[in-house]
C-alpha cells in the first residue's frame, strides 16, 4: 500500500534525525492513518463492472506490425446480467481495440522459442505450505519442481520479439515447469579410525593421532564431515634433563638469480658500502660487450703498464668493497653470532697470506675467458644456459612455532645457505613458416584432399623448468590453386570376364561317388576377378570396355580406386536341356509302295508315326526315331475309303424283304488323305452289301455293333489279330410265315486284323560328330564359306553322324529292312567355333620395397608384380602362361635416417659466485658443489641434422645440466669405475671393475683407506640356468599355407578355397631363467612355439534320398494332386548344408506337390451285347411278351486303341454304369419294331423344369395289319442335378516349380490345371465344359524361380596382423576373412570362424620402475623445507599386470624411452617438507575412493557418480592444537560406479549396552550413511534397577534371571528373587553311578569340573522364560509329545489286533506286459 507524497518528504526529511524507534512509530501512524482514508473511500457501493472478451484474431493488409484487433466490452451487475453501458463509469471503461504485430508464414524463418535451463528443483511443499505434508522419514527423494523462462525472440540476434505471439502462431509455447527429483540428503561416510600413532616425544608430554579418512561426499544436503582425526596425549617417560624446545629450520630455495656484474660489486669504492644499488647487467649484453672486447685490433689494445694500473685499481676496490661489506656485517645483529670470532680470524690470516695472489673470482674469470670457445660449441645457440645461484634462510623456531634468535639453536654446523642453479629460460619458437605446397598437385572433383604443413624451428629451448616448446609442425588439408591445374589421375574398376557359371549339386546328389556333374544346369554362381586401372578418356568414351578393344590396362594398387569395388560374384543360368516329348504312336497305315512314284520294286510297307510336341534343345536331331515301318505285301499307294453305308432298300420295290446297301466311298492315299478319284482306278470298289428289311411276320435282328479294335498290333506264331461284332434278335419270327431267326452262333462274326508279323523296323541314329572343317570346299570358296558372328569370322565346317536300320527288340539289321524315303540325314553343315586366345593384362608395376627400418633385420626384402588373366583361351586359342606373379630381392636400400641426440663432453663445473660464498667456510678455494652444462646436438648416419627432427622422430633429449663437485684440495680424488670384466663361463669365476686415485690423493694417507675409498670390485659371474615351458591356450587350428598339403585331405568348396584337412596349432612357450626372470625364448633354443598336427573336420551336408516315384493321382476323374517325396539319409554336420525342414514322423524332408488331371474316360464301362431275350409271361405260340435281356459289364481301362485290360469295378464312376439287365415288351408277330431308343437330346440352358429333353427310335419292322407303332419319341422334364446340369471351370493351385530333369535350380514352370465340375460338384471330363465354350481366361503355365544352393563364400585370410601386445604372454596374431558371397537356398552356410589367432613369441616386457620414496630430510637442519628421493629400476614382467615383476639389470631397459607409467620425465627427487616439532600439519592426500552412485535399493537415481580423498589434521604439541589447519577433503565425478547400501549392525548384549556400528554391503565399517532413525538401541535400562542376585536387565526392559535360576515374582508382577532350576542329572558313559537316580541343585556356573565325580553332561529344562510366560521351544514339544503318545496307542492295538489270512494273489493277474517302444524319428532336426 504506498503513501502520499507528503509522508514520502516527511520520512525523507526525519531519516537522518529522527531516532530509529521513533521513525518506526512515525511509519505505523501514517500506515494506519493512510489506510483509514483508502478504506473510507473504497466503501462506497459499486454494483456495475465493465466485463471483457478475448482479443480477436490479428488483422491487416501487411504483415508485421500495423494490425489491429478488437475484443468485446460491456458492462455487467456484480449479480452477472448485462446491463446498459450508461451504468458503468465511461471513464474506466476498457480499450475494445489494440495494434498487435500480424503473423504471417515467412515469419517462421525469423522467429523461434528461446528455451532458458531449468532452475533448482524446489519441493512441492515449498511452493503450496500446508498442501503437502513432507514425510518425515526420506526413502528414495522428495518430489519436487522446477522451472524455466521461455521466450520468443528473433533468430538473427535473440532480441525479445514484439509479442509472444508470434511464435504461438507456428508452434505451442514449451511447458515452463516440469517434474523433479530432489533425493534424499546424503551424509558424509568416513572410514573407521586408524591405530594409534606412536607419541609424538619420548620423554615429557606428547600427542598421538587416530585418523579415518572419507568413503562418500556430503550430498545433497547432508551433514557434513566429522573430524578425521582424535588426539589423545601420551607420557612415556619423564625426561632427564631441559626439554629441546627449539629446533633449527631451513626454508625453501630462493628465485634462481644471477649476481651482479664486477663492477657493479666495485662501485662501493666511490659509494657508501652496499648502500648503492646498481642495476643488474643482463648476460647477453655482458656476453656482447665481452664479445667485442675479444674483437678489438690488436692495436687498440692496452699496453702491459695499462693494464698493470687497471689491476692495482682493481684491487683497491676490492679492498674497499670489503670494508664496507665487514661494516655492514657488524650491523646485522644476531646473525653475526652464528660464525665464532675464532673461525673469521682464521679467515683474515689466510686472505692476508695469499695477498699476492688474485682472488679466485680473478682466477675464474682467466678461465673462462681460455674456455669461451669451447663453450661456444654447436648447440649454443639454441639455449642459453645461465648459471646462477639461490639462497634460503635458516631460522631458529620454538616448538610453540615462534621464529627465535639463531644462538638459541645449538647446532655445530649451520646448513648450506647457496647453491649454483640454472636461470629458468622458457621455450622460444620463431615465427611460422610459410606453407609448404599442397601435396596434391592436381585437380579432382570430390577426391581426396592434399595436405600442407608449415614449420617453426626452436630459438630458445627450454631450461630450467621452463615453458615446454608448442608444436612446431602443422598440418592442413589443401587442394592445388590457380590455372592450369592439371586434373588428377583417375582410377577406376575392371573385371576380368566372368568364369564359367557352375552349378552346385543339389542336396540329394551329393554322394562322392556321383563324380559326373556335367549334366548339371539350372542357376548357379560365376566369378571375377576385379582389379584397378589408370583410367582414361578413351576407357570413359567406350563404357570402360577392355574386352571388346582387346586392350588391357596395367594393375594398380586397389586401394587407388576410391570407388566401391564392383561385384566379384553373380547369380547365372545354364539353360536346362530340354529333353523331346513325342505324342503316342499313330495306328498302322496301309501296305503302301516305299515309293509310290516307283512302283516296280513291289516293295511295301505299313508305317505308324509320332511327332515332336516340343522344341528340344539342339534341335530335332536328337530325338528318338518318328517312323517305324513293316513290310508287307500287295503294296498300294491309293485305296477306296468306305464312308458309310446307305439305307436298306428292298429289292423290286417291295415294302420289305432282301435288298442291298450302296456303300459311300472316297479315294484317299497312304496318309489318308482324300485325292482324286481317279488314282483309285486301280483299287477294288467295295460292293454293295446284301441286306433285309424285316417283313411283319419275320425275326427282327438289331443292326451290327461296330468292329471292335483289333485284339493285337501284329501277328505271329502266338499271337493272331481278332476284331468282332454282334446283334441281337429284337423279335421273333411268327411260326412258319416269318422269315426265321438265325442260330446263336450267326449272331456275331469275327475276322482277322493287322495280320502283318511282328517284325517292327526303323532308322536309328547316333550322335552329331565334332564339327570339323569341310576339306570339300575349295580354297577359293573358303572366303565364301565364312560366317561373321559378333566382331570376328567363323568358317564352316561338316558334321556327321551314324544311322543304322535297327528292328525292334532284335538289334541292327541290313539296311534295306528299313524304307530309304524316310532315311535321316548323316552328313550336316556346321559352325566351326572362333578361337579364342587367352588375354593376361601387362605385369603391374613392381611392389615398393618397405621403408621402414627394423633393428636386426637380415632377411632380404621381396617386391613383386602380378598380371591378371581377364580372358580364358578357347576352342583351341592361345593358351595362359604359366607365370602370372614375379618376385625378387629389393635392391639395397637407402640407409636409413636414424635420428639420435649427440651428447658433447660437460663444461667445467661452475661454482656459486664467488660473492655470495665468500663468507663461508673454505671460501679461498674454488670446490664445492656446482652445476655443469654440456651442449646436445642432433646427428643422423650421414651427418649432422636439424634440431627439430630429433625433437619429432628420436627420443626424450637428453639433460644440459647436472650436479657437479669440484673437489678441493683435502678432498680424496678418483676416476670413474671401470666397466666389469667379461665372464669367461657362466657360474665359474668373478668378475671386477676398478678405479685409481688421481692427482695429489695418490700421497694422501686418508685416501689410502680402501674401506672408505676401494679401488676394486668384484662380483661372482652369473649362474645362468633356463627352462622352457609352454603357455596360454592352443591356438586354432590353421591350415598351411602354400604347398605344404600333405594330400589331398580337404576338400574344395565354392571358390575353392580349402577349408578343412589337416593343419597346425601353436603355443606359446616362455624362456625362465633360474630365478625365476622372464628372458628371451633364443636363451633356451626355442623358436619360441610348439606346433602340433590338428584336424578341421571337412562339412558333411544333409543328405536326402532319391525322388520317390509319383503316387496316383488323387482324383479318378478331374483335377487332383500327386506327390512324391524324399527321405533323411544322413544328417548334416560339421557347417554343412542344412536339411530342410523334416516331418518328425517319418523323416521326410522335401515335398513336391503337382496337379494332376485324371482323364474322366481312362476307366469306362464295356457293356457287351444284350443276351437272348428270356420271356417271362410266355406266349407259346407266338415267343412274345414280357422278357428279361442280360449282358455282362466290365469297368476297362480305356486307352488310345480302345478299352485293353479289365480293372477293379471300383475305378469307373457307379453313375455311369450301364444297367447289367432290362425288362421290356418283346414284340409280337405283327408288331411294330423299334429301334434302340437314341440318346437324350440336350436340355437347354439355364436349366429350367419347363423345358424338355427327347430321344427318338426309328421302325425296324412296319406293323401288320391294322397295328400301330408306338411312339418313336420320348420326352421329359429338364430337372437341375437330374437330368440338366450346368457346367463351369475350376482352377487348381498352383504345383511347386518344376525343373528340368537334370536342373539343379533356377528357372522353372509351374503349372495349374482345368477341372469340369458339374452343378452337383462332381468333376466331369472336360468336353463338357468344352462343348459349351466357356470362357477359359485363365493361365495354365507361368514361370517360376528355385533358389539356387549357392555356398556361402568367403575370401582369402588377410595377412597376420601385428601382435597385439608387444611383450608379455597375452600377445596374439589375427588375420579374418570376410563374406564374399553370402548363402543362398540350401547352399552351405559360412564358418563361424572368421577370424583365426595364434600366439606371438614371448617376449619379456621391460619397463622401469620407481623404488618408493625415502623419508624426507632437510640436510643440516632438524625441519623446514627438505628433499626427498627415489631411484628408478629395471623391472621384468610377463605383461599380465599380476605382481610387481623382478628387478633385473638397467642394460636391459636401455632401448626403452625413459618414461614410468607413461610419465616422461623421470623425477627421481622432489621438494618435500619436514614437520618441525610443535607442527601442526596435514597428511598426505588419500588415494581416491572407489566410484559411488546415488542408489536407492539397488537403483541408479541417475544423478552420476563420484568419489572423493582426504587430508587428515596430525598435531605433536597440545598447546599447538588451536594453530592447527582445516581438513581438507575434494570428490570429482568418475565412471563405473557402484551402489552401495549401508545397514546397522549390532552386538551381543553385554549386560545392558551392545556394540551398534553401520556397515557398508561391500563389509566395510563407516561412521555415516545409516539412518539415524532406525539406529538399534546400544543401552538398555530397567525401572526399577535390576538389583537382585543372579538378574539382569532383558531386552523387554524387565528384570530376568540368568541361566539356570527361574524367576519369582511379586504381586504387583516385579521380580522378587531368583531360585535356583532343579536339575534332573542324567548319568553318560563315564558316570560309575549309573543306577542312581539323584535331583541335586547344581550352580549353573561352576564347572562341571569343579563337581566330584560329575563327568556326565547336564541339562536344565526351564519352561518359563523371565518374563513369566512360556517358552517357544515348549509349544513345539507339546505336539509332539501327544503325536508320539497316538503312535504309540496305534502300534499296541494293532500288535494285539488278530491278522487275517493273506489271499493267494493269481498270477495271471500280474503278469507284465512287454515293454514297447515307439520310435518317432529324429526330433532335434
Amino acid at each position: 500500500m504506498g503513501l502520499p507524497g507528503g509522508v514520502k518528504g516527511t520520512l525523507s526529511v526525519w531519516r537522518g534525525s529522527v531516532p530509529s524507534l521513533w521513525r518506526l512509530a512515525l511509519v505505523l501512524a501514517l500506515s494506519s492513518g493512510a489506510t483509514e482514508a483508502q478504506t473510507a473511500a473504497s466503501s462506497k457501493p459499486n454494483v456495475y463492472v465493465w466485463q471483457t472478451g478475448p482479443w480477436g484474431r490479428c488483422m491487416g493488409s501487411e504483415c508485421g506490425q500495423g494490425g489491429s484487433q478488437s475484443r468485446a466490452v460491456w458492462c455487467a451487475h456484480s449479480e452477472g446480467w448485462t446491463t446498459l453501458h450508461t451504468n458503468c463509469d465511461q471513464a474506466e471503461r476498457p480499450d475494445s481495440q489494440q495494434s498487435c504485430f500480424r503473423v504471417c508464414d515467412w515469419h517462421r524463418d525469423l522467429y523461434d522459442w528461446q528455451l532458458g535451463a531449468w532452475n533448482q528443483c524446489v519441493p512441492v511443499s515449498m511452493r503450496s505450505p500446508g498442501a503437502v505434508q513432507r514425510p518425515a522419514v526420506c526413502t528414495r527423494g522428495e518430489e519436487g519442481i522446477q522451472t524455466r523462462e521461455v521466450g520468443c525472440v528473433q533468430k538473427a540476434d535473440g532480441v525479445p520479439a514484439e509479442d509472444a505471439a508470434i511464435c504461438e502462431y507456428f508452434e505451442p509455447k514449451p511447458r515452463l515447469e516440469q517434474a523433479c527429483l530432489i533425493p534424499c540428503p546424503r551424509d558424509c561416510v568416513v572410514s573407521e579410525f586408524t591405530p594409534w600413532t606412536s607419541c609424538s616425544k619420548t620423554c615429557g608430554t606428547g600427542l598421538q593421532n587416530r585418523i579415518r579418512y572419507v568413503l562418500a561426499p556430503p550430498l545433497f544436503g547432508g551433514s557434513a564431515c566429522p573430524n578425521l582425526t582424535e588426539f589423545q596425549t601420551c607420557q612415556p617417560s619423564p625426561c632427564e634433563g631441559p626439554e629441546s624446545l627449539y629446533s633449527l629450520k631451513v626454508g625453501p630455495w630462493g628465485p634462481c638469480s644471477v649476481p651482479p656484474p664486477r663492477s657493479a660489486r666495485q662501485a662501493p669504492a666511490t659509494s657508501e658500502g652496499r648502500d648503492a644499488v646498481v642495476p643488474r647487467q643482463p648476460r647477453k649484453e655482458r656476453e656482447g660487450k665481452e664479445g667485442k672486447k675479444a674483437a678489438v685490433p690488436r692495436q687498440h689494445r692496452l699496453s702491459k703498464e695499462e693494464r698493470l694500473k687497471r689491476k692495482e685499481g682493481r684491487r683497491e676496490l676490492r679492498k674497499e668493497a670489503r670494508k664496507g661489506r665487514q661494516t655492514a656485517k657488524e650491523g646485522r645483529g644476531k646473525n653475526k653470532e652464528r660464525v665464532s670470532e675464532r673461525v673469521r680470524e682464521r679467515v683474515r690470516e689466510r686472505v692476508r697470506e695469499r695477498g699476492k695472489v688474485k682472488d679466485p673470482e680473478t682466477r675464474e674469470l682467466i678461465k673462462k675467458k681460455r674456455n669461451r670457445n669451447r663453450q661456444n660449441r654447436q648447440g649454443g645457440k639454441f639455449w642459453d644456459l645461465q648459471v646462477g645461484y639461490q639462497t634460503r634462510e635458516v631460522t631458529c623456531v620454538h616448538r610453540s612455532g615462534k621464529t627465535e634468535a639463531l644462538s638459541l639453536c645449538s647446532q655445530e654446523s649451520l646448513p648450506v645457505t647457496y647453491q649454483a642453479c640454472v636461470l629458468t629460460k622458457d621455450c622460444e619458437v620463431t615465427e611460422w613458416a610459410e606453407w609448404s605446397p599442397c601435396s596434391k598437385g592436381c585437380y579432382e572433383l570430390n577426391g581426396r584432399m592434399g595436405e600442407r604443413t608449415r614449420m617453426r624451428q626452436v630459438s630458445q629451448f627450454p631450461v630450467g623448468g621452463g615453458t615446454e616448446c608448442p608444436e612446431l609442425e602443422e598440418r592442413e588439408p589443401c587442394t592445388a590453386q590457380g590455372e592450369g591445374v592439371p586434373p588428377c589421375i583417375t582410377y577406376s574398376w575392371k573385371t576380368t570376364e566372368w568364369t564359367e557359371c557352375r552349378v552346385d549339386m543339389l542336396l540329394s546328389q551329393q554322394d562322392r561317388r556321383r563324380g559326373n556333374q556335367t549334366g548339371l544346369c539350372g542357376g548357379g554362381v560365376q566369378s571375377r576377378e576385379a582389379y584397378c586401372v589408370q583410367a582414361t578418356s578413351a576407357e570413359h568414351a567406350s563404357n570402360l570396355s577392355a574386352l571388346k578393344s582387346k586392350e588391357a590396362s596395367r594393375p594398380v594398387d586397389n586401394e587407388l580406386c576410391l570407388s566401391p569395388a564392383p561385384n566379384t560374384t553373380q547369380l547365372c543360368h545354364i539353360p536346362c536341356p530340354v529333353e523331346c516329348d513325342l505324342s503316342s504312336w499313330s495306328a498302322w497305315g496301309p501296305c503302301t509302295f516305299e515309293n509310290c512314284l516307283d512302283t516296280a520294286s513291289k516293295k511295301g510297307f505299313k508305317l505308324r508315326k509320332r511327332r515332336i510336341i516340343n522344341e528340344p534343345t539342339g534341335g530335332t536331331g536328337s530325338c528318338p526315331h518318328l517312323v517305324e515301318a513293316i513290310p508287307c505285301d500287295e503294296p498300294s499307294c491309293y485305296d477306296w475309303l468306305l464312308l458309310k453305308l446307305e439305307e436298306c432298300t428292298p429289292d423290286n420295290d417291295r415294302d420289305c424283304g432282301a435288298g442291298t446297301q450302296i456303300p459311300q466311298v472316297q479315294c484317299v492315299n497312304s496318309e489318308g488323305e482324300h485325292v482324286d478319284r481317279q488314282l483309285c482306278r486301280d483299287a477294288i470298289l467295295p460292293m454293295p452289301v446284301v441286306c433285309e428289311v424285316p417283313c411283319p411276320k419275320d425275326c427282327v435282328l438289331s443292326p451290327w455293333t461296330p468292329w471292335s479294335l483289333c485284339s493285337h498290333t501284329c501277328s505271329g506264331k502266338n499271337t493272331e489279330g481278332r476284331q468282332t461284332r454282334a446283334r441281337s434278335v429284337l423279335a421273333y419270327n411268327a411260326g412258319e410265315g416269318g422269315l426265321l431267326c438265325p442260330n446263336s452262333s450267326a449272331l456275331q462274326e469275327m475276322r482277322s486284323c493287322n495280320e502283318h508279323p511282328c517284325t517292327v523296323y526303323h532308322w536309328q541314329t547316333g550322335p552329331w560328330g565334332q564339327c570339323i572343317e569341310d576339306t570339300s570346299v575349295p580354297l577359293a570358296n573358303s572366303t565364301g564359306a565364312r560366317v561373321a558372328v559378333g566382331d570376328s569370322s567363323c568358317s564352316v565346317g561338316m558334321q556327321t553322324r551314324k544311322v543304322i536300320c535297327v528292328r525292334v527288340n532284335v538289334g541292327q539289321v541290313p539296311p534295306k529292312k528299313c524304307p530309304e524315303s524316310i532315311r535321316p540325314e548323316t552328313v550336316r553343315p556346321c559352325l566351326l567355333p572362333c578361337k579364342r586366345d587367352c588375354i593376361v593384362t601387362p605385369y603391374s608395376d613392381w611392389s615398393a620395397c618397405p621403408v621402414t627400418c627394423k633393428a636386426g633385420g637380415n632377411t632380404k626384402r621381396k617386391q613383386n608384380r602380378k598380371r591378371i588373366i581377364i580372358q580364358l583361351p578357347a576352342n583351341g586359342g592361345q593358351d595362359c602362361p604359366d607365370v602370372l606373379t614375379q618376385e625378387r630381392d629389393c635392391e639395397a636400400g637407402s640407409v636409413c635416417l636414424g635420428y639420435r641426440w649427440k651428447t658433447h663432453k660437460w663444461r667445467r663445473c661452475q661454482l656459486v659466485p664467488w660473492s655470495v660464498r665468500q663468507d663461508s667456510l673454505g671460501a679461498v678455494e674454488t670446490c664445492g658443489p656446482g652445476l655443469q652444462a654440456r651442449a646436445v646436438s642432433c646427428r643422423k648416419q650421414d651427418g649432422q641434422a636439424d634440431i627439430g627432427a630429433c625433437l619429432k622422430f628420436a627420443s626424450s633429449m637428453p639433460p644440459l645440466t647436472q650436479p657437479c663437485q669440484l673437489p678441493c684440495q683435502d678432498d680424496c680424488q678418483l676416476t670413474a669405475w671401470s666397466k666389469f670384466s667379461s665372464c669367461t663361463q657362466d657360474c665359474v669365476g668373478v668378475k671386477t671393475r676398478k678405479r685409481v686415485l688421481v692427482g695429489k690423493s695418490k700421497k694422501r694417507d686418508q685416501c689410502k683407506n680402501s674401506q672408505v675409498y676401494p679401488l676394486s670390485e668384484t662380483q661372482y659371474c652369473p649362474c645362468n640356468k633356463y627352462n622352457a615351458q609352454p603357455v596360454g591356450n592352443w591356438s586354432d587350428c590353421i591350415l598351411p599355407e602354400g604347398g605344404r598339403v600333405e594330400g589331398q585331405l580337404g576338400m574344395k568348396v565354392q571358390g575353392d578355397i580349402k577349408e578343412c584337412g589337416q593343419g597346425y596349432r601353436y603355443q606359446a612357450t616362455v624362456c625362465y631363467d633360474q630365478d625365476d626372470r622372464l628372458v628371451e625364448t633364443s636363451r633356451c633354443n626355442s623358436h619360441g612355439y610348439i606346433e602340433e598336427a590338428c584336424i578341421i573336420p571337412c562339412p558333411s551336408d544333409c543328405k536326402l534320398s532319391e525322388w520317390s516315384n509319383w503316387s496316383r493321382c488323387s482324383k479318378s476323374c478331374g483335377s487332383g494332386v500327386k506327390v512324391r517325396s524324399k527321405w533323411l539319409r544322413e544328417k548334416p554336420y560339421n557347417g554343412g548344408r542344412p536339411c530342410p525342414k523334416l516331418d518328425h514322423v517319418n523323416q521326410v524332408g522335401v515335398y513336391e506337390v503337382v496337379p494332376c488331371l485324371s482323364d474322366c474316360g481312362q476307366y469306362v464301362w464295356v457293356a457287351e451285347p444284350w443276351s437272348v431275350w428270356k420271356v417271362s409271361n410266355v406266349d407259346l405260340k407266338e415267343n412274345c411278351g414280357e422278357g428279361v435281356q442280360t449282358r455282362k459289364v466290365r469297368c476297362m481301362q480305356n486307352t488310345i486303341d480302345g478299352p485293353s485290360d479289365p480293372v477293379e469295378d471300383y475305378l469307373c464312376d457307379p453313375e455311369e454304369m450301364p444297367l447289367g439287365a432290362r425288362n421290356s415288351q418283346l414284340p409280337c408277330p405283327d408288331d411294330c419294331v423299334l429301334s434302340d431308343w437314341g440318346a437324350w437330346s440336350h436340355c437347354s440352358r439355364p436349366c429350367n423344369k419347363n423345358s424338355t429333353r427327347e430321344r427318338t427310335a426309328y421302325p425296324i419292322r412296319q406293323p401288320g395289319e391294322g397295328r400301330l407303332c408306338p411312339n418313336t419319341t420320348e420326352k421329359e422334364p429338364c430337372s437341375l442335378n437330374s437330368n440338366c446340369y450346368h457346367y463351369s471351370y475350376n482352377i487348381t493351385d498352383w504345383s511347386t516349380c518344376q525343373l528340368s530333369e537334370r536342373a539343379v535350380c533356377g528357372s522353372g514352370i509351374k503349372t495349374r490345371m482345368l477341372d469340369c465340375v458339374r452343378s452337383d460338384a462332381k468333376s466331369v471330363d472336360l468336353r463338357f465344359c468344352e462343348e459349351l465354350r466357356l470362357d477359359r481366361k485363365w493361365q495354365m503355365k507361368a514361370s517360376c524361380v528355385v533358389e539356387c544352393p549357392v555356398n556361402c563364400q568367403l575370401s582369402e585370410w588377410s595377412p597376420w596382423s601385428e601382435c597385439t601386445h608387444t611383450c608379455g604372454l597375452a600377445g596374439k596374431l589375427w588375420r579374418s576373412r570376410t563374406v564374399l558371397q553370402v548363402p543362398q537356398g540350401d547352399g552351405r552356410p559360412c564358418s563361424p570362424q572368421m577370424e583365426q589367432w595364434k600366439p606371438c613369441p614371448v617376449k619379456p616386457c621391460y619397463r622401469w620402475r620407481y623404488s618408493p620414496w625415502s623419508e624426507c630430510t632437510s640436510e643440516g637442519a632438524r625441519c623446514g623445507e627438505g628433499l626427498r628421493f627415489r631411484n628408478v629400476s629395471c623391472f621384468v614382467s610377463d605383461g599380465s599386470g599380476r605382481g610387481e615383476g623382478c628387478l633385473v639389470d638397467d642394460e636391459l631397459c636401455g632401448d626403452l624411452e625413459p618414461s614410468v607409467d607413461g610419465d616422461k620425465p623421470i623425477t627421481l627427487e622432489e621438494a618435500c617438507t619436514v614437520p618441525c616439532p610443535g607442527d601442526c600439519y596435514l597428511t598426505e592426500w588419500t588415494a581416491w575412493s572407489l566410484c559411488q552412485l546415488s542408489c536407492v535399493s539397488g537403483d541408479d537415481l541417475g544423478f552420476g557418480s563420484v568419489q572423493v580423498r582426504s587430508r587428515a589434521v596430525l598435531a605433536q604439541e597440545p598447546e599447538n592444537l588451536l594453530q592447527c589447519p582445516e581438513q581438507d577433503w575434494e570428490a570429482r565425478p568418475c565412471t563405473e560406479g557402484q551402489c552401495y547400501s549401508y545397514r546397522w549392525m549390532t552386538g551381543p548384549w553385554r549386560s545392558s549396552s551392545r556394540p551398534v556400528w553401520c556397515q557398508r554391503s561391500d563389509g566395510l565399517n563407516v561412521t555415516g550413511g545409516c539412518p539415524m532413525t532406525a539406529q538399534p538401541v546400544a543401552d538398555r535400562s530397567c525401572d526399577p534397577a535390576c538389583n537382585k542376585p543372579r538378574s539382569y536387565c532383558t531386552e523387554a526392559g524387565v528384570c530376568g534371571c540368568e541361566e539356570g535360576y527361574t524367576e519369582v515374582m511379586t504381586s504387583d508382577g516385579l521380580l522378587d528373587q531368583c531360585t535356583v532350576i532343579p536339575v534332573l542329572e542324567i548319568p553318560t558313559a563315564g558316570d560309575n553311578r549309573a543306577d542312581v537316580k539323584t535331583i541335586r541343585a547344581v550352580s549353573p556356573t561352576q564347572s562341571s569340573n569343579s563337581l566330584p565325580g560329575h563327568v556326565g553332561r547336564t541339562w536344565f529344562l526351564q519352561p518359563l522364560g523371565p518374563d513369566g510366560k512360556l517358552k517357544t521351544w515348549v509349544y513345539g514339544v507339546a505336539p509332539g509329545a501327544f503325536v508320539l503318545l497316538v503312535f504309540v496307542v496305534s502300534m499296541t492295538y494293532l500288535a494285539c489286533k488278530k491278522p487275517k489270512k493273506p489271499q493267494r494273489r493269481q498270477m495271471h493277474n500280474n503278469r507284465l506286459k512287454p515293454l514297447t517302444l515307439a520310435y518317432d524319428g529324429d526330433a532335434d532336426m
